[in-house]
């Protein structure tokens, strides 16, 4: 499949440009936090598994928007679903935990965010805003939109990062005042997330046919290939591209039903990951609330 991708050229594989916005981030990261975070009024810079984890997520979130796998995902629904279980659950839980919490607390805080955060971040409102925004997402005469232009695409996939930063925050929020919920709660609201993002895969892996048309009409699908290969190179392919069957080795229907099950499969990892961090750190913090058995004095044992 490698060198059957390679007809698309160097663009659409390694997307230089998003490249380039990926490493100034990371240049961004790396002069507020260290060289200039005195300017901040900070001393203390983030610790070296802030940095591994911040990095990490920079890393992950370049392979699957600008690598060979963004171009995947618009032959194989399979690298889509990849994608988004990337994208919209694990790459925004490594920035919360990698960005220091006093970043967060200045961005966050300013007079139009923060209201609109303690809003946004009540845990109904969050979990339902999320799942909500997925499932509508997943619907085929949406998702066929999104596949329609790349303003749409973009517009759709930035309201989606937002809404899983959004989602996440009840659960691992750096800032204090948003971080509310009890240890307890925050693992019935991991349940509750989920349970909310299961019809969206269940549709997909148990539909009998194609849903999208994206992925199966031949015209669809093309356009959806323009939004990431330069249309100069799709123009002057020397034949006829007649559906992503040519670089697929399943067929659109198994392809579809693999998607579905890598998400729910990548979605219950993090989830649990998440969960189990959170029974740990409130399994220790009421371990030490148990008094030491008392100490005999000496002269008791006289």
């Amino acid at each position: 499949m490698w060198l059957e991708l390679q007809i698309f050229g160097f663009r659409a594989l390694w997307s230089p440009y998003f490249l380039l916005f990926v490493l100034s981030l990371g240049i961004a990261y790396f002069l507020v936090t260290g060289p200039l975070r005195h300017k901040f009024g900070v001393i203390e810079k983030p610790s070296v598994k802030q940095q591994a984890i911040f990095y990490t997520g920079l890393l992950l979130l370049y392979l699957v928007k600008g690598s060979p796998i963004d171009l995947l995902t618009h032959i194989m629904l399979t690298a889509h679903m990849m994608q988004m279980a990337v994208y919209l659950i694990i790459f925004p839980i490594l920035m919360i935990k990698g960005i220091p919490a006093w970043i967060w607390e200045k961005v966050i805080k300013l007079p139009i965010i923060y209201p609109l955060m303690r809003f946004l971040t009540k845990p109904l409102i969050a979990i339902l805003l999320f799942n909500a925004l997925f499932s509508i997402y997943h619907i085929p005469a949406v998702f066929n939109f999104s596949k329609t232009s790349l303003v749409a695409h973009t517009s759709i996939s930035i309201i989606l990062l937002i809404a899983a930063f959004i989602v996440f925050f009840p659960m691992i929020s750096p800032v204090k005042e948003l971080d509310k919920l009890k240890p307890l709660l925050k693992i019935f609201y991991i349940f509750g997330n989920s349970v909310l993002i299961t019809p969206a895969c269940v549709l997909i892996i148990f539909s009998n046919v194609p849903l999208f048309e994206a992925y199966s009409a031949s015209g669809a699908w093309l356009q959806a290939l323009a939004l990431c290969v330069p249309g100069d190179v799709l123009n002057g392919l020397t034949f006829t591209l007649s559906g992503p069957e040519m670089f697929s080795p399943m067929s659109t229907l198994e392809d579809q039903q693999l998607g579905g099950i890598i998400m729910k499969i990548i979605q219950e990892i993090a989830y649990g990951t998440l969960l189990a961090q959170i029974f740990y750190g409130w399994f220790n913090a009421e371990s030490h609330k148990i008094d030491p058995l008392p100490v005999a004095n000496a002269t008791d044992s006289n």
